[in-house]
């Protein structure tokens, strides 16, 4: 497991808030949605793994430093 600083993990609050739309870039799980799923943000836990509600209803998080996924516009 990473370790976070405080300043990363604010950050990361900052740039993931609840609602955010994100797109799988990356998830490193043989459960992990297909690459380029799209879902919402629902909050970064003290970890720093962005919490995820997946439009295909999976409920997997992005975990900080292993897993990648990119804000959609």
């Amino acid at each position: 497991m990473r370790m976070i600083s405080k300043e990363t993990l604010q950050a990361l609050r900052e740039r993931y808030p609840k609602g955010t739309r994100v797109e799988l870039v990356h998830m490193d799980d043989v459960q992990a949605p297909p690459v380029g799923t799209k879902g919402t943000v629902s909050g970064v836990d003290d970890m720093g793994s962005i919490m995820v509600a997946w439009d295909n209803g999976c409920g997997l998080s992005v975990a900080y430093g292993v897993d990648a996924c990119r804000k959609v516009e």
